[in-house]
């Protein structure tokens, strides 16, 4: 069966020794073939620079500042450097080129447009709009299963946020919040209609009840012959693992598949704060350890119920990758199963994505793309994020030095 949507790059079949080593991460032949030695080189340079702290902290700090004032000189530099390792393009043409490369390393692409936290109705729609070019674009390419959307980009976050809280919504807030719906609604109509997926995003634990329940009314509506959408349960939160499996069991009651992407979370940070500052208890685990291991139950759970769960493992993390992969060689089940699905983000942990891709199974890069403007929130949130995990960066620097060294670059 092809992965995510209907789409297949994979073509191997049951592994024939499911107890073997199933995938070597640490293959950097394989994780960086598709780089020639400058832009191994350009990496590195640029991973050097993401390995300090410090730097990362100040650069990202006046980076935000100048984004949000307007003040776009130092754009071109951006563009060359981290937009150019992380994103596809400023647009979808742009895209293409990637889209072509990763597609001839037997990997999928999924469309990310950096669009998020807008506030007018305009913007809105002129979101819905690229976010529906998106689809046509990825329907017309056999690699591109699948858009990812945030309801933030088409709903303003003071509105989710209000609807969340219980008070009553003013008769203007009322419309507003059904035109909000009528968009989520309509880009999954178009999406199922065209042969494509849609990831709805997480967000804010402040609005994602809201977001739940619109994503619940589009899987109801649109995933009953496949799985046209996808919810995003992150793991990092106390309550996810409980309700993956609530969602589970209420898809399997009213006759739906269920869409499951699964991830950690990236607003560790700004969750705890807030929970500090209106003294409620925080949402997210107290340790690494527990959200590693709601993570990968979660992972269990998906594969041991793969035939009514479609669920694409969202993971930089090795051993959750490994899990999956010796899980799906323990069932005997097929590598390239529409249901069973990795990816990573783009510019990141090749080691993971391409070694996958090597070995059969359906592995996407997340690639954003969108005017530079648009998308340095959302770099600058990259940065500082592998910056704060331990070890990430080092991790990642090393995997290309070992690779220069092999080819006797250094």
């Amino acid at each position: 069966m092809p992965g995510l949507s209907g789409k297949n790059m994979a073509s191997s079949d049951n592994d024939s020794n499911p107890h073997q080593p199933v995938v070597d991460f640490s293959n950097t032949k394989i994780s960086f073939s598709h780089k020639n030695n400058n832009e191994l080189r350009r990496t590195e340079w640029l991973f050097r620079f993401m390995n300090q702290p410090w730097l990362v902290q100040a650069g990202s700090t006046v980076g935000m500042w100048l984004n949000k004032t307007g003040i776009n000189i130092f754009n071109p530099l951006i563009k060359a450097t981290i937009f150019k390792q992380f994103c596809g393009g400023t647009n979808l043409a742009e895209c293409k080129t990637v889209v072509d490369h990763l597609r001839d390393n037997n990997t999928l692409t999924i469309l990310d447009y950096g669009a998020e936290g807008k506030t007018k109705e305009e913007e809105f729609d002129q979101t819905l709009e690229e976010y529906t070019r998106a689809i046509h674009f990825a329907s017309s390419h056999k690699s591109v299963p699948v858009i990812s959307i945030k309801v933030t980009a088409l709903a303003s976050h003071e509105l989710l946020e209000k609807h969340q809280s219980g008070n009553k919504l003013s008769p203007a807030e009322e419309i507003a919040f059904e035109k909000a719906r009528h968009r989520v609604d309509q880009l999954c109509n178009v999406a199922m209609s065209n042969g494509v997926a849609v990831f709805i995003d997480a967000e804010d634990s402040w609005i994602q009840e809201t977001i739940d329940m619109l994503v619940k009314e589009m899987m109801l509506k649109y995933n009953r012959q496949r799985v046209a959408v996808y919810h995003t349960y992150q793991l990092y939160r106390k309550d996810k693992l409980k309700d993956l499996i609530n969602d589970h069991q209420e898809a399997r009651s009213k006759g739906f598949m269920l869409g499951a992407k699964i991830v950690r979370g990236a607003y560790m940070d700004k969750e705890r704060k807030r929970a500090e500052e209106m003294n409620y208890p925080s949402p997210i685990h107290d340790t690494k350890e527990d959200t590693d291991d709601d993570f990968n139950k979660a992972i269990h759970y998906c594969v041991d119920h793969y035939e009514e769960i479609a669920s694409c493992n969202a993971s930089h993390n090795i051993k959750s990758n490994q899990l999956q992969a010796a899980l799906i060689a323990e069932r005997n089940l097929p590598r390239n199963h529409a249901h069973l699905n990795f990816c990573q983000l783009y510019g990141m942990s090749d080691n993971i994505t391409f070694n996958l891709a090597a070995q059969g199974y359906n592995v996407a890069k997340y690639v954003p793309y969108g005017p530079v403007k648009e998308v340095v929130p959302y770099l600058i949130r990259r940065a500082r994020e592998n910056t704060a995990v331990t070890g990430e960066m080092s991790r990642e620097l090393g995997f290309i030095v070992t690779e220069m060294k092999r080819r006797g670059m250094k």
